[in-house]
This record gives C-alpha cells, structure tokens and sequence, in this order.
C-alpha cells in the first residue's frame, strides 16, 4: 500500500494550519480504506486546499453513504433470517400434516405464489390475515390520498384552463382595443393635421387682417376720422333728420296751401312772420337734437 506524503516546500506553502492536516490525515485514511478494498494503489497527485476539500466532501458523503447501506443490508439479513425461520416453521406444520409445499396442487402452489407476491407489494413482514388486513388500510388510505390529490389537481387544472381561457379572452379584447386605438388614432392624425393647416392658413389671415386695420386706421386718421362721425352717430343724425323732416312737413304744406290765399298783404304777412317763427323753432329743435346726439356719442 502506497502512503502519499508532503515531500517538497510548495505543498508546505497549501496547507498551513492543523486543520488542515488533519483533514489530510482523514483523506488519506479514507483512500487507504477504499483503495485497499479495491485491490488497487492510490495513485500519485498534489494535496492542494482545494483538493483536500473536495476529497473530504466526497469522503464524508461517500461514509455517510456507507453506514446507511450497512443499516439496510443489517435490517434485510434480519428480515430474510425471520423470513427463513418462519418458512421453516410453516414447512414443519406442512410437513406434520402432510401438506408439504411439493404435494400441494398446482392450484395451491400458484395461490400460494400469488399470496407471496401480494405480500412482497404490500410490502408485509408475514402473511397473517391481520397483516394483509393491515396491508389493504395501508394501500386502501394511500389510494384515497392519491385520489384526494388527483382530485385536488384535477380542480386546480380547471381552475388553471380557465384562468387560461378569461386570459385569451381579455388578450383578445386588448389586441382588438389597441388595433380599434391604433385605427382611431391613424384617422384623429389626419384631422389633427387638417386642424394644424386650417391654423396655420388662419394665423396667415389674422397677420393680414392687422396689417389691413393698421392701414385703415392711418387712412382714417389722415383724413380726420374722430370716434364722433362713426356708423352709429351717422345713423343716430339720419334718424334725427326723418324724426325732423315728419315734423316739418306738415307745416311745409299748410305753408303751400297759403300760397293760394287771396292776396292780402296784412294777413299774409302774418301768417309768413307765423310760419318763420315755427321754422325757425324746428330748425333750432333739430341742431338741439344733433347737439345732444354728438354730446351722447363723445360720453
């Protein structure tokens, strides 16, 4: 058996503390114990840290593995020993009464098969009816919790399916929201774009209305525009006109039928003098009129 030491001073250097060398001495036991159950001599390599790690994870692992498999196989030899003990038992009844397992039927004989077998997948440490009695509970409660949970997954799954089809439904619905949006928006693009050229067109149309108005107000002060002689005062003074022009004509036709009177100079000259002092009342009532309509448009 090859023994592999530390012999040069870069694998001093790896391992330095105790620690460390103990867990040499572990991975080196353990290589020992194997290799030596093999038959076979541990080849040659360099204890670095991590390689003394690594072997001491995998022989703790591979120890752990060991001792479980020694439990197993010590619970099975027990097993097959009551096994062996029981059949040589039941063999010796057989044999007393002469039923020996050889002179059974082959009916008997596969019945008998068929009971061992039974036994073995309910997994029984005898084949007493109480143990098969046992045995079906056992599989008869593990069969309800299988169906429980089948049952349980079955109504998950359908819960999940519709889950799965309200999904579609609403990607479906959103897929045709957003090409409904997609389309309404294509179509407001091409108003927003019209409105934008109609804006466009009407900010052109103002800049050349302010400058028209900017000409007209310069015209119209060159030629001595007041606020006084607008379209409201000339309306206000026409209607004061036929307001004065009703008035007067009455009286412009009682002067013309004196005009056919015979002629008397007295009279007539009193009738005239009448008629001046009441043109010259209505002439002195229409410059009151237009007086007091200029004063009311200058407020």
């Amino acid at each position: 058996m090859v023994y592999v030491s530390l012999s040069s001073e870069h694998d001093a250097d790896d391992i330095k503390d105790k620690s460390s060398a103990s867990q040499i001495a572990e991975v080196q036991a353990w290589l020992n114990s194997v290799f030596e159950a093999a038959g076979k001599e541990i080849p040659e390599f360099k204890y670095t840290t991590s390689a003394v790690a690594h072997l001491n994870n995998v022989a703790r692992v591979s120890q752990a593995r060991t001792h479980a498999a020694q439990l197993i196989t010590t619970d099975l030899q027990e097993k097959a020993a009551e096994y062996h003990s029981q059949a040589s038992r039941v063999r010796e009844i057989l044999d007393g009464v002469g039923l020996a397992f050889e002179d059974l039927s082959q009916n008997a004989m596969a019945s008998t098969k068929v009971i061992g077998t039974v036994a073995n997948s309910l997994n029984l440490k005898d084949t007493e009816m109480s143990s098969f009695l046992v045995g079906m509970g056992d599989l008869l409660l593990r069969k309800i919790d299988a169906e429980e949970k089948r049952d349980k997954a079955h109504k998950e799954s359908k819960e999940l399916l519709e889950n799965i089809r309200k999904a579609i439904k609403h990607l479906t619905h959103l897929k045709r929201t957003v090409t409904e949006l997609e389309e309404e928006a294509s179509h407001r693009e091409g108003i927003i774009q019209q409105r934008q050229h109609n804006l466009k067109i009407m900010a052109s149309k103002q800049n050349q209305y302010v400058i028209q108005l900017a000409n007209i107000k310069t015209a119209l002060n060159k030629v001595g525009y007041t606020p006084e002689i607008n379209h409201g005062a000339l309306i206000q003074m026409i209607e004061n006109q036929k307001e004065l022009e009703s008035k007067t004509e009455p009286i412009l036709n009682i002067l013309q039928t004196y005009q056919n009177l015979p002629p008397d100079k007295y009279l007539a000259e009193l009738a005239i003098e009448e008629k001046r002092y009441e043109c010259e009342a209505a002439e002195r009532s229409l410059e009151d009129a237009v007086q007091k309509a200029l004063n009311t448009l200058s407020e």
